[in-house]
């Protein structure tokens, strides 16, 4: 086997008396796609802002491509890494926001290429060149100029998508995609990542539509209480569930 792209282990957090992770564990390998389902409150959200970075693990911890997130080993202990090494870590991933986080005084050409700019230091002309090519990819190319104010929240949403991507991450996340989408919308949307997927893209998505992951999943994880109570493939997690718990979750959201 050979090694998963992201390892969590026993990875806990806790917020005041609530603890929203209860010793999380479970792998994602490169090109695959993950999806995390659950009730409101059930740590889903939790889980992919510690992948990110954005919300500090209390035990346990995060590998990505063989790298411990978020802290060294020194001297027989761990340390926490310093801001400016977390945001180097931070490169790798790409977050797709429930409410995308565009810059509103940016058109969506530049929303794109601000990151590879400023951060990555790449060159002004490539960074467009690619913009422009991830903007044709997500069915933007006429939008080039628009502001996010002029925009749809589904063109908004194919923005931010492009805008992570140009990054060039090696993990994408996704926080409830399809939330403000209409069926139609969300079946583009769909459609659309799995054409990135097709490319070799790995996702982790949070998603309250069970629909929208039939044919994008390949392995599906119900987290209920900050546990992980079912774990596997998708076909199998959601035609024959071996916890009756991930069976009742099923059959209310249909």
């Amino acid at each position: 086997m050979t090694r998963p792209l992201v390892a969590i282990r026993s990875v806990s957090k806790t917020f005041g008396e609530f603890q929203a992770l209860k010793s999380v564990s479970l792998d994602v390998r490169a090109g695959e796609v993950l999806c995390l389902i659950g009730a409101s409150g059930s740590g889903k959200t939790t889980l992919l802002r510690c992948i990110n970075q954005l919300t500090p693990i209390d035990s346990g911890g995060i590998w990505l491509d063989g790298e411990l997130l978020g802290l060294r080993e020194q001297g027989g202990r761990l340390h926490r890494l310093t801001a400016h090494e977390i945001a180097r870590q931070r490169l790798k991933t790409g977050m797709v926001f429930q409410r995308f986080n565009l810059f509103p005084h940016m058109t969506a050409l530049e929303n794109i290429t601000e990151g590879p700019v400023q951060v990555q230091r790449r060159k002004p002309e490539e960074a467009q060149a690619e913009a422009i090519e991830l903007l044709r990819r997500v069915g933007l190319s006429a939008k080039a100029d628009a502001y996010p104010a002029e925009l749809s929240g589904g063109q908004q949403q194919r923005v931010a998508i492009a805008r992570a991507l140009a990054m060039k991450p090696m993990l994408m996340l996704f926080d409830e995609p399809t939330s403000a989408l209409d069926p139609k919308r969300s079946a583009g949307l769909r459609s659309l990542l799995r054409g990135f997927v097709t490319r070799g893209q790995t996702m982790v998505i949070v998603s309250h539509s069970i629909g929208f992951l039939v044919g994008l999943a390949d392995n599906l994880l119900y987290i209920e209480g900050g546990e992980v109570i079912e774990y596997g493939e998708a076909d199998q997690v959601l035609n024959s569930p071996a916890d009756p718990r991930t069976k009742d979750f099923l059959q209310q959201e249909k």
